[in-house]
């Protein structure tokens, strides 16, 4: 990659204080871009803060529906590119919140998209985190998710998330042809994850910290994982090619995962034996023999098939090799709080 295309490039983050916007703005800010991030607030256990980024750039707090604010960000920072990321991420929330949920996800969207609009021809490149979740429940005959599926969401965050998905599409088609990428991918983990409630920091938390980890699943859900280094490349990729050659990639969907399914009882398998933890695994799986699961799709699983064509790209890190870097890394996190 050209990393030298990002020497100066006026970027836009939203969300940036969360797991994915953190490692982006950590990358691109060591390749010289003029980074500007929202945060709704000032996120205590935040790698953007933990690590120091937000030094290096300019964080405006407020909320992603505020259009005023959007739009004096856009005028005074004459940004160029947009990274999407700022939503609300955890299903359960959604479960018992819907509309502080769509609120975020659906009418922060449209907000946003609207406000590029406005802001014309000075915005060449925006890309949006949607999610595998906006697919829905598919069987796994029809698995892994092709990109020309029709997005059959039923549950409240995958519903925010298809609904965000083709509202940022719909602007950047016929009418409004704006430079819009939209991004499906399996679930993200790596070093910097903060939030606790998503499962291989939960797990390896409890690991650490010798915690009782509670399961909220019976654990035979397949799920596919990405690691954050693949995503940050990636975004920086899609954004470059997006604005260098809108013909070609705008409108464009793709998915990305590392097409390898692992159920959840075999994930917290790896994470506990590596960290010899035998008996307390004995104890989840008691755990996970007595628990339904509810509100979510039992199955997901993505491949890279189409953004390989277009990119040549692929994952180059599995879960299985980086069990070590993870606990080292949390490891000295919760040394130092």
């Amino acid at each position: 990659m050209k990393n030298s295309f990002f020497k100066n490039k006026k970027i836009l983050i939203t969300g940036v204080s969360g797991f994915v916007g953190s490692n982006l703005a950590k990358n691109l800010v060591q390749l010289g871009a003029k980074v500007v991030g929202l945060s709704k607030n000032k996120k205590k256990d935040s790698l953007l803060f933990y690590e120091k980024i937000d030094k290096n750039i300019d964080v405006i707090f407020g909320d992603i529906a505020d259009s005023e604010l959007l739009k004096s960000i856009f005028i005074k920072y004459k940004i160029e590119i947009c990274f999407h990321l700022a939503a609300q991420v955890e299903v359960g929330f959604a479960k018992k919140y819907p509309f502080l949920t769509w609120e975020t996800n659906v009418r922060g969207t449209y907000t946003l998209m609207e406000v590029v609009r406005q802001h014309g021809k000075k915005v060449k490149s925006v890309i949006i985190a949607s999610s595998d979740k906006a697919y829905g429940d598919y069987p796994i005959n029809k698995l892994p998710y092709k990109e020309h599926y029709p997005l059959k969401a039923q549950f409240p965050y995958d519903t925010s998330k298809a609904c965000a998905d083709m509202i940022a599409l719909s602007y950047s088609r016929n009418l409004f042809n704006l430079p819009v990428i939209i991004t499906r991918f399996s679930n993200i983990y790596g070093p910097g994850q903060l939030n606790f409630t998503a499962l291989i920091p939960e797990a390896i938390r409890a690991c650490i910290l010798n915690k009782r980890l509670i399961m909220r699943s019976n654990g035979k859900a397949i799920r596919d994982f990405v690691y954050i280094d693949d995503i940050v490349e990636l975004y920086k990729l899609l954004s470059m090619n997006l604005y260098l050659k809108p013909k070609k990639f705008s409108g464009q969907v793709f998915n990305v995962g590392t097409n390898k399914k692992h159920q959840v009882k075999d994930i917290l398998n790896k994470i506990y034996s590596f960290a010899n933890k035998k008996k307390e695994l004995r104890s989840l799986n008691k755990q996970m023999l007595k628990r339904k699961t509810s509100g979510e799709i039992s199955i997901q699983f993505m491949d890279f098939k189409k953004v390989n064509k277009y990119l040549n790209w692929k994952p180059k890190h599995q879960f299985e090799e980086k069990v070590l870097v993870l606990f080292d890394w949390y490891k000295k996190y919760f040394k130092k709080r």
